[in-house]
């Protein structure tokens, strides 16, 4: 069912030039619109694309006030294209009870509302918050507590003890709280470090499909609120993420660093052990991290350095194949100066 244009635009809290009567069915990206599409423009480059998108409006920023078809102008096109989402595409999940074929232990406490699909694992003394789904094949250890409407997709494997908190969602095949990599004498005897602590994950998180966080040696590893975590991202024990970090894929945290708050990990950085990243930092893809990174940093390469030094050594490295035969020749020239100055000395 579509909605009118004006509606959207109240939604959103935007302002409408143009024919705000004008119904729209779906959203798409500005190339692939069609009529009775929205689409919208956050990125600078896409601005000259608006002449030709077939989309019967747009979603733009303030600076923009001209175009040929209808307009929605909004502070951040794309914060607003997420709100749009869901206003035009409403979560259609009919789950809804809990299945004969899952299996549920006696003292587990289930809120009101639990979805419990077929093929579910619900261990001992769990404690399920109203409105928690969990869908098939969904494994939940005995002692586990998860808040309120929080979704744990198929294959969801969540160990003993581990804490979830209100409204989190772990994506298909995430594993939380498997044993850390803690070995004594390595590379010898291998001696296993029992792993006897646990993972909080707070409330509002998100972690992408087989995603892994190891529960603490000791103590906690503890995603705080709000953080974002991509598909196939490594956590080790102890780690500690701070609130609103973004983690993207690829990225493998060793045990015992501390992620900062509002920190951005680009994607397949490696982050060692026992290391801060301050407040606000950015780590570029593909970075190694082996040291401390200060509060509102950014750092690139491997190993890392500050970001404008990293460009700086980029763009020295096309040249260094001329600079080697320059070099060459000027070592060359230097063993014929000194050969004649011996020549020299004898005469």
């Amino acid at each position: 069912m579509g909605k009118k244009l004006s509606d959207i635009a109240s939604y959103l809290g935007g302002a409408v030039i143009g024919n705000g009567e004008i119904e729209i069915t779906g959203v798409a990206g500005i190339d692939e619109a069609e009529e009775g599409d929205l689409t919208f423009v956050a990125n600078p480059r896409y601005r000259s694309r608006i002449a030709a998108t077939r989309a019967s409006a747009i979603l733009v920023p303030p600076d923009i006030r001209v175009a040929p078809r209808p307009l929605i102008v909004v502070d951040d096109p794309y914060l607003s294209l997420a709100r749009v989402l869901e206003y035009l595409y409403p979560d259609d999940n009919d789950l809804s009870g809990t299945s004969d074929k899952a299996w549920i232990s006696d003292d587990a406490v289930l809120g009101e509302g639990v979805t419990i699909c077929p093929g579910v694992y619900v261990g001992s003394k769990v404690r399920l918050g109203k409105g928690v789904t969990l869908y098939p094949g969904v494994y939940v250890g005995a002692g586990t507590v998860i808040g309120e409407d929080s979704v744990l997709y198929p294959n969801v494997v969540v160990y003993k003890r581990c804490i979830v908190g209100r409204r989190v969602v772990l994506h298909a095949g995430v594993v939380v709280g498997a044993d850390g990599f803690g070995f004594a004498n390595p590379g010898g005897a291998n001696v296993k470090v029992p792993q006897i602590g646990i993972v909080q994950i707070d409330d509002d998180c998100e972690i992408g499909a087989n995603t892994t966080i190891d529960r603490g040696t000791l103590g906690k590893t503890w995603i705080k609120r709000g953080v974002k975590i991509d598909n196939l991202v490594q956590i080790g024990h102890n780690v500690v993420v701070g609130e609103n970090s973004i983690i993207v894929a690829q990225v493998g945290i060793s045990g015992s660093t501390k992620i900062g708050d509002g920190v951005l990990l680009g994607g397949q950085a490696g982050l060692v052990g026992h290391i801060t990243v301050g407040d606000g930092s950015m780590v570029a893809a593909k970075s190694g991290v082996h040291k401390d990174v200060p509060p509102r940093s950014i750092v690139s390469g491997y190993p890392q350095m500050p970001h404008r030094q990293w460009l700086r050594v980029q763009a020295g490295i096309p040249l260094v194949p001329d600079m080697r035969k320059i070099l060459l020749r000027l070592v060359r020239r230097v063993d014929e100066l000194e050969t004649l100055l011996k020549k020299k000395d004898k005469e």
